[in-house]
C-alpha cells in the first residue's frame, strides 16, 4: 500500500503517513469530496447536451406510419442537394435556379430590416435576412411540432443559402454578375453590389475569391450534415418503428 499524497509505502496499520503527515481516511474523503463536487459542476452542461441530443434525434412522430414518403422525399434533396453541390461557383453564378428565386424576396426583406441600422448593416442585410428565414423555419418546427425531419430539410435549405450567396460574394471586384434590376456590379455606383461595398468597407476586397470559396464549402458541408440527420432520422424508423433515444 502506498499514500494517495506522496505514494510513500505504508502499512494497513498506519493511520497516518510517516512521509507527508497526512491523516489517510480525511485525506481520502477529501478526494472523494472533491470528485463529486467535479462531477456536480460537469452534470448541468453533460445534461443539457444530453438533452438537446435527445431532442434532435428523435423522429417526429409521422415518420413510424409513413417512412416510404419520408424516404422519397429525403432522396429528393439528397439528389437536389449533390446537384447544387458539385457545381462551382462560376456554375453556380451562371443559370438562375428555382431556390434563387426562393432566397431572393428574404434577401430583399433583410436589406429593409436591417437597413434601420445603417448602409453597411443594410447591405449585410441582404446576406442575413436569406441565412435567417430557413433557421426561423427551423426552429418553429421544432417548437410547434417537434418536426426533426422538417428542421433537417431547413438546415439543407440554410446549407445551400451559403451556395447562393458564394457566387455573389466571388463576384465583388469583378462585378460580372446580372443583379436585381438588369445592372451589373462593374456599371453600378459602390454600394450598389453589396459584397463590393461590404469587402470594400472591411479591407477584404482581394479575398474576395477566397471567402466565397470558404463559403461554398462551408455550405457543401452545412448540406452534408443535414442529410445525414434526415438519413439518420429514417434509420430510427427502420421496419417502421420509431425508435429515438431512451429518455
Amino acid at each position: 500500500m502506498k499514500c494517495p499524497k506522496c505514494a510513500v509505502p505504508r502499512s494497513e496499520r498506519e493511520i497516518a503517513c510517516t512521509h507527508c503527515g497526512v491523516v489517510f481516511h480525511k485525506y481520502e474523503s477529501y478526494l472523494k469530496n472533491n470528485a463529486l463536487l467535479a462531477e456536480s459542476k460537469l452534470a448541468p452542461a453533460n445534461s443539457w447536451i444530453q438533452e438537446l441530443w435527445r431532442c434532435l434525434a428523435k423522429p417526429p412522430d409521422t415518420m413510424a406510419g409513413n417512412v416510404t414518403a419520408y424516404a422519397l422525399l429525403w432522396a429528393v434533396f439528397v439528389v437536389w442537394g449533390f446537384n447544387y453541390m458539385l457545381e462551382d461557383i462560376a456554375s453556380l453564378g451562371t443559370w438562375s435556379n428555382f431556390l434563387h428565386k426562393v432566397n431572393l424576396p428574404f434577401h430583399e426583406f433583410g436589406h429593409l430590416l436591417f437597413g434601420i441600422f445603417g448602409n453597411f448593416m443594410g447591405s449585410l442585410g441582404g446576406t442575413l435576412g436569406q441565412l435567417l428565414m430557413p433557421i426561423v423555419a427551423g426552429v418553429a418546427l421544432l417548437r410547434s411540432r417537434a418536426d426533426t425531419f422538417g428542421a433537417s430539410l431547413c438546415l439543407w435549405w440554410f446549407g445551400e443559402n451559403f451556395l447562393d450567396i458564394a457566387p455573389y460574394m466571388a463576384d465583388a471586384r469583378a462585378g460580372e454578375l446580372l443583379l436585381l434590376g438588369g445592372n451589373h456590379g462593374k456599371f453600378s455606383p459602390y454600394g450598389f453590389h453589396d459584397w463590393e461595398f461590404i469587402l470594400g468597407e472591411t479591407g477584404l476586397l482581394s479575398y474576395d475569391t477566397l471567402l466565397a470559396a470558404i463559403t461554398l464549402n462551408l455550405g457543401r458541408a452545412i448540406m452534408l450534415l443535414a442529410m445525414a440527420w434526415g438519413g439518420y432520422l429514417l434509420w430510427c424508423t427502420r421496419d417502421g418503428r420509431s425508435t429515438g433515444l431512451a429518455g
